[in-house]
């Protein structure tokens, strides 16, 4: 009686564990835990929801029909180093809420932790470690990837796989995700893409971008890259209130524009990059344009770079702050028709050495860029060394006292602003935990004031001893 007894609980938690649970509307509700999980999908029909409750799940999960899948407290789901972790085939799923790891490590088989070939699906507020490719969407129009934290495999950045990659996939929304070490964030052959609120830091591309025509990119962090984002071979996209700051590989564009027309750069904060922006052919189309408006081009090696052939982009209302060199033409040769004061206004440039007798905010000089040393660097890039040294200093005065060897502008700006203009939605750098330099910089304050105060304890030493001391005999 007793085993009967025990039997019979047995099968009891087990109907509780993997059965359904509540009826809800379009589908049925079941309550598990990872190690069932497989199961259970190939039970349910389309519109179920399932509920998962911890555990470990090891192997591939495929996922066929349109599912709700939702873990609590985090369940596993192990791919053992072997292919790709989890399959989504089932238009309109919504997976959330689990941590996905382990997929194989081949790059020709593209093994991913979430691959989607359907439509409609979301994939939010998971998290995927030790994947080669992290989430991996073909041909899977009108998908959602939102809150999802992406690192890759511990590879050289080259073997990593993408953290996120879309392939000919149109109206996809990729919000609030943070992407960690991985190689590139991939859009190629998509449309009307919408890209907001994502953090992607120590990869090679932060964002790259082909064939991706009327996307918007908003409110991004694209950190300590080698390339902040690349655009190319697309049409209207707009890019405004990004930060993208120490991009500093090879090439270290903060934005690289190759071949894009009608593209709108607006608001963004471009921070210690080794270029800023760099214009290749862009636009490419006789009847387009570029528009740079709002940004902040600070503490870049090369604020601008632009090809000699580069034509019809418009430069208004953006801050060039101490930049090694504020615009740069790649390879030498000379920049025509650019616009560089638009409907009145120009820019602000941390270099104008003009006035603004009238107070409207805008010089009443033109801004020139005719340094003799940018012009040398560019003829001898070792010179850069000696940017801030005397002999820089020295040369571009001999070159204003002596016109003959003064070079022709590079550009010139009809109304430069007095002031910089700082965009205020784009998204604050990180915070730092280290706070020893905080420590230091107070230590250093601190003695450069007693230093400062030395001489005048002295001379009130001095006054005092000589009040005491009385007349000598």
């Amino acid at each position: 009686m007793r085993r009967f007894l025990l039997f019979f609980l047995f099968l009891a938690g087990g109907f509780i564990i993997a059965a359904p649970a509540t009826a809800q509307e379009g589908g049925e509700t079941f309550i598990t835990t990872a190690e069932n999980l497989q199961a259970v999908v190939d039970e349910a029909q389309d519109g179920d929801t399932i509920e998962v409750n911890g555990g470990v799940f090891q192997g591939s999960l495929d996922i066929d029909k349109r599912l709700k899948l939702i873990g609590h407290d985090w369940p596993v789901i192990d791919g053992e180093n072997e292919g790709t972790v989890v399959s989504i085939s089932g238009p309109g799923t919504i997976f959330r809420g689990f941590l996905i790891k382990n997929s194989g490590s081949s790059l020709d088989e593209q093994n991913s932790g979430i691959a989607v070939v359907a439509e409609g699906v979301t994939v939010e507020n998971n998290r995927f470690e030790d994947t080669l490719f992290g989430i991996y969407l073909q041909k899977a129009h009108h998908g959602v990837v939102r809150g999802n934290t992406v690192t890759s495999k511990d590879l050289e950045v080259q073997r990593r796989g993408d953290p996120i990659r879309l392939w000919y996939s149109t109206d996809v929304l990729i919000e609030d995700n943070v992407v960690d070490k991985g190689r590139d964030v991939v859009l190629w052959y998509s449309e009307r893409l919408l890209l907001r609120n994502n953090t992607v830091t120590n990869g090679r591309y932060g964002l790259h971008f082909m064939y991706c025509d009327d996307a918007t990119i908003e409110n991004n962090r694209l950190l300590d890259n080698s390339v902040g984002t690349f655009l190319m071979y697309s049409r209207r996209v707009n890019m405004r209130n990004n930060t993208i700051a120490n991009n500093r590989g090879p090439s270290g564009y903060g934005v690289g524009l190759k071949d894009m027309d009608d593209a709108r750069i607006i608001d963004n904060l471009f921070l210690d990059n080794r270029v800023g922006v760099h214009l290749d052919t862009s636009p490419r189309e006789v009847d387009s344009i570029g528009e740079f408006s709002g940004n902040v081009f600070a503490y870049n090696d090369i604020g601008v770079e632009m090809m000699p052939s580069v034509r019809r982009n418009m430069f208004s209302g953006n801050s060039f702050v101490e930049n090694e060199e504020q615009v740069a033409v790649a390879g030498g040769g000379t920049i025509r028709e650019n616009s560089w004061t638009v409907n009145g206004k120009g820019n602000y440039w941390s270099d104008y050495a003009g006035y603004d007798a009238d107070g409207d905010g805008q010089g009443d000089m033109e801004y020139k860029s005719e340094r003799l040393f940018e012009n040398l660097m560019r003829q001898e890039p070792l010179l850069r060394l000696f940017i801030y040294s005397p002999a820089s200093n020295a040369i571009d005065f001999a070159s204003r006292a002596f016109p003959l060897v003064k070079p022709k502008p590079k550009l010139v700006d009809e109304r430069p602003y007095m002031t910089p203009m700082i965009p205020t939605d784009a998204p604050p750098l990180p915070q730092s935990d280290n706070q020893g330099w905080i420590w230091l910089a107070i230590a250093l304050v601190v003695v450069a004031l007693g230093l400062a105060a030395l001489p005048r304890l002295h001379w009130r030493r001095y006054r005092f001893n000589s009040r005491n001391s009385g007349p000598q005999l």
